[in-house]
């Protein structure tokens, strides 16, 4: 599922078999990775949900999420064909920090990563952002309006979160298939940028 292309993908309908493309949604615990992926996927999503149980309420914080009842373990899986010759695979990652060792597998082959954050939550979004900054895996930072709300600036995300200027950062709502497209798309277009920029 590597981009292994010497060229940016093209849509048009070369007849040639189609550019397989490896993503990772990646953010925070009840950040919206899971309704991310399934908005968008044209296939029924694979996912590994557990219900959340007594056991965990130590270590998973619901006070800004208390209608969460379920939480993924291992991971989502999505497909989404953006153009004729392109098919992005989506991965989700697992949220707490107890499953955070499976990143470094479903990272791997990627081309980039959204990270999905809540405003309501902001700190909770620092490790996967601190996580692709150190891997040097492109990234864009998806602000995910719950309820189609957007109570804070793009710029003052930006600062709270220490974000290189050269990251993309954009609004997104996890839930509407469009938008989740636009941000699918933004990232594919910084990962060639970065791709682009790097060869000699």
């Amino acid at each position: 599922m590597d981009y292994t292309g010497s060229s940016p993908p093209r849509g048009g309908g070369t007849g040639a078999a189609p550019s397989s493309v490896k993503i990772v949604v990646s953010g925070g615990f009840g950040v919206g990775k899971t309704t991310f992926v399934s908005s968008v996927s044209e296939i029924t999503p694979l996912t590994t949900e557990a219900i959340m149980t007594a056991a965990g309420t130590h270590v998973d914080r619901l006070t800004a999420i208390p209608d969460k009842t379920t939480t993924t373990v291992a991971m989502d899986f999505g497909r989404v064909t953006l153009a004729e010759d392109l098919v992005l695979y989506l991965f989700g990652t697992p949220g707490q920090h107890r499953f955070w060792f499976m990143w470094d597998d479903l990272a791997r082959g990627a081309i980039g990563a959204v990270v999905l954050v809540d405003t309501r939550r902001l700190a909770d979004c620092f490790p996967a952002v601190d996580y692709f900054e150190k891997s040097g895996l492109p990234f864009v930072v998806g602000v995910n309006g719950f309820d189609g709300v957007f109570p804070h600036r793009l710029e003052d995300v930006r600062e709270a979160l220490t974000l290189s200027p050269h990251v993309p950062l954009i609004e997104c709502d996890a839930r509407g298939r469009e938008s989740t497209k636009t941000a699918l798309i933004a990232l594919v277009e910084h990962a060639l940028r970065v791709r682009t920029s790097a060869t000699p």
